[in-house]
């Protein structure tokens, strides 16, 4: 499928999703419509094992026959269903049973079915409780099919489903259904619902193309990114993740430059972005086996895997990325100044958890790694705590490049934004700073970056090229003597200057016109007097 067919089938999913939705809240409409989605998905992609499994036993169909060839199959093989259902656990790690797959789920909402609520309740059910391992337990729990929203009464909200089910078979019907495409589609709808959330959204999404310059960075080469891109990535963390879109993107620059890619780790506190993240590996293809999510709090580092404290066997990875809440307040305890992610640099301010979200991540970053993380412009010059943690950075050679974005990019806020691009193992003994502030194009709601700008940052870090008003390396004797302030304009300033006006040279021109003028006035006048009129 084009690129353009799968922006149409986003499009196409989108407005279904804008005309149903209603007097719904948004962020309401997004979970039921991404879970139908994703089940969609799942369906597909099971029947298409199953009838890879079963080989001419697959029971075919006529067109105009709606039942599922699975159902035809458990009635007529009762007895086979168990050793059935173990082999496809063991392939491809979960099992839908006939009644829960979406062409059965479809079929019911077109002949206005009383029982499809129901059945989507229980197929929910089943999925989350004994269709997959532990990992996906409460992957539908922010999913309310009794939630007052649908209707006043069972009868009302069983109609609504039917509808909003029939709608999204159909839109969907004249796409391809595989992962790429339902992935891709499932990455737009996020986004017009993030841009739909406001503020909200920031909990959630990361703009594509931003992700896209963290994601072209991380995967070239730490030590001399002009190598071009790694060969590997074993190990890649993004611990504020979102819907997952950051990791996934790093997952596809690798792959698409022919590398190969180990384990994808995230996590999240938000519940329900927590299912959006489990629900959008899948759809992008991404086995179980590949990622591993977690539901928690990164400041606590609540995940067991990331808590050893045996530095042997402390967990390191080749790529780290993050988009952390901007300025978070948290609880910088007397207790937590003792934890080993920052008992070396001091706590951030209760007031802005900024550096605690960066300490964290880099804590947890591999010696040949490189680390992107998106934060405000504050953490660059702010004062106090952040000022001792900022030098600390520095002067262990840790920070690499700074660069600073344009305003009014995320639907969480209109500052502009900065990255800072970390290592633990620096070759140069500068540091890079890049002012893209100025090179975006105007949106009616966001600005954007083209393909060009984005290109032209990454480029700029991959080859450390200097630009006049754009990006320069600077010494770090330099950045001493400002304090260790990395203010972005002390830097890289964008403003043109004046031009030196020379005042005598005005006179002289100014003079010049005046003498030409008046003899051109002459010899006009001399004509009119040839001709017997009066000068003027």
């Amino acid at each position: 499928m084009t690129a353009i067919e799968q922006q149409q089938l986003g499009k196409t999913l989108w407005a279904i999703a804008d005309d149903l939705r209603g007097a719904m809240n948004a962020d309401d409409f997004r979970d039921y419509m991404l879970s139908f989605l994703f089940l969609r998905y799942l369906s597909d992609n099971y029947e298409a094992a199953a009838k890879k499994e079963l080989g001419k036993d697959y029971p075919a169909l006529a067109k105009e026959d709606k039942r599922t060839p699975l159902s035809l199959w458990y009635k007529a093989n009762a007895a086979d269903v168990g050793e059935f259902e173990k082999q496809m656990r063991r392939k491809v790690h979960y099992v839908i049973e006939p009644q829960h797959l979406w062409s059965n789920i479809a079929d019911m909402a077109r002949m206005q079915n009383g029982e499809l609520l129901h059945t989507l309740q229980n197929g929910f059910k089943y999925i989350e409780n004994q269709s997959f391992d532990s990992t996906f337990q409460g992957l539908f729990s922010e999913i309310n099919l009794d939630s007052d929203k649908l209707g006043k009464n069972y009868t009302d909200r069983n109609k609504r489903l039917c509808t909003i089910i029939q709608k999204i078979a159909e839109g969907i019907a004249k796409f391809s259904a595989d992962s790429d495409t339902l992935g891709d589609a499932y990455e737009y709808l996020i986004g017009q619902f993030a841009a739909g959330s406001g503020k909200k959204a920031g909990e959630f999404y990361t703009p594509q193309q931003i992700s896209s310059i963290l994601s072209e960075i991380v995967t070239l080469d730490s030590q001399d990114p002009a190598l071009g891109k790694k060969k590997k990535l074993n190990k890649v963390l993004d611990y504020a993740c979102g819907s997952g879109s950051l990791l996934l993107n790093v997952r596809k620059k690798i792959k698409d430059a022919d590398g190969s890619i180990g384990k994808i780790y995230g996590q999240e506190k938000n519940i329900t972005t927590y299912n959006l993240a489990r629900m959008n590996m899948l759809l992008h293809g991404v086995k179980d086996t590949e990622f591993e999510i977690h539901h928690g709090d990164s400041l606590l580092n609540d995940w067991d895997i990331l808590n050893e404290m045996n530095p042997a066997k402390k967990m390191e990875f080749d790529a780290v990325v993050a988009n952390p809440p901007f300025s978070y307040r948290w609880d910088s305890s007397e207790e937590m100044g003792k934890d080993f992610r920052f008992k070396s640099y001091g706590l951030a301010p209760k007031s802005a958890a900024d550096f605690a979200f960066l300490l964290h991540g880099f804590h947890f970053l591999g010696k040949e790694g490189t680390m992107a993380i998106i934060l405000p412009h504050g953490v660059l010059f702010r004062g106090g705590a952040e000022e001792k943690i900022r030098k600390k950075l520095l002067t262990d050679g840790n920070i690499d490049t700074v660069i600073g974005l344009p305003a009014n990019l995320f639907f969480s806020t209109g500052i502009p934004v900065c990255i800072l691009v970390l290592k633990k193992c620096k070759k140069f003994d500068d540091v890079l700073f890049i002012n893209a502030s100025e090179h975006f194009e105007k949106g009616k709601r966001q600005n954007r970056l083209l393909p060009e700008h984005i290109e032209k940052i990454v480029q700029t870090y991959q080859h450390r090229k200097e630009e006049v008003r754009y990006s320069r390396k600077v010494t770090m004797d330099e950045i001493g003597k400002n304090d260790f302030n990395l203010n972005i304009s002390r830097y890289v300033s964008t403003a043109t200057s004046e031009e030196i006006v020379d005042l005598m040279e005005v006179h002289a021109k100014l003079t010049d016109i005046e003498k030409k003028a008046k003899e051109a006035a002459d010899k006009h006048n001399q004509f009119l007097k040839e001709l017997g009129l009066p000068p003027i």
